[in-house]
């Protein structure tokens, strides 16, 4: 199965939601970190159901904000969830961004990259289109750090990438953005239990969803073009 034909069943079936609602729990104090000024553009790349642009032209004051998705379902509900003319969605590849060479202030990506076909092609596509100073904001949980992430390979037909800390950086370096920073974003809101009611479906116990949650969170690589 595609990416296309993947996320285009998640969308018709509400899982776009589902992520946005998810990944809100750390996405949202990365994007207020993002250096954005208003009237800057921004393209958000994998966007899914659109939250993160959004997000942006409400509290950073983004001039422009482009959402981009493999699937057209995801961008079609995206357009659907708002009535902003500054934000715009579109159908496109990650290994040919359709933007022309330094016309982005600022990329953003949350759980997306890691289906490139080739990441480090998709790199070099935004470092290419980023304008001097501007920034890219990479964040993902499917790491190699976060072994709690490495199962999810097996619940989707999509290659993915695991890349661990270094691995990004190096990857980042070779396309020319350099690393202003590189962190990780604990969620602190989902619901942890007592450890009395461990095990649970899904964890062996308390100590391991407190290390999931608290401590690899979500992984945070901010590249800037020189």
């Amino acid at each position: 199965m595609s990416v296309r034909e993947e996320f285009d069943e998640w969308a018709a079936s509400g899982k776009d939601r589902g992520m946005e609602e998810r990944h809100w729990h750390t996405a949202k104090h990365a994007l207020a970190r993002m250096p954005i000024e208003p009237g800057d553009v921004v393209l958000d790349l994998g966007c899914g159901s659109g939250y993160a642009g959004r997000a942006l032209r409400e509290t950073k004051g983004a001039g422009r904000v482009y959402g981009l998705d493999g699937a057209p379902e995801m961008a079609r509900n995206a357009a659907g969830y708002t009535a902003d003319p500054g934000v715009g969605y579109l159908v496109g590849d990650f290994d040919s961004l359709p933007f022309a060479a330094d016309s982005i202030d600022h990329v953003w990506s949350m759980e997306a990259f890691y289906y490139a076909a080739d990441p480090h092609h998709t790199l070099e596509e935004i470092a290419r289109i980023l304008r001097p100073g501007g920034t890219f904001y990479c964040a993902v949980n499917y790491y190699e750090e976060n072994v709690y992430s490495h199962a999810w390979q097996e619940s989707i037909s999509i290659p993915m990438t695991r890349w661990d800390r270094d691995q990004y950086r190096s990857a980042f370096h070779d396309a020319g953005l350099y690393v202003a920073e590189q962190d990780n974003v604990p969620d602190r809101e989902i619901t942890i239990p007592d450890a009395d009611e461990f095990p649970t479906d899904d964890w062996d116990s308390r100590e391991e969803m407190v290390e999931r949650y608290r401590e690899y969170g979500t992984l945070l690589t901010v590249g800037v073009a020189p």
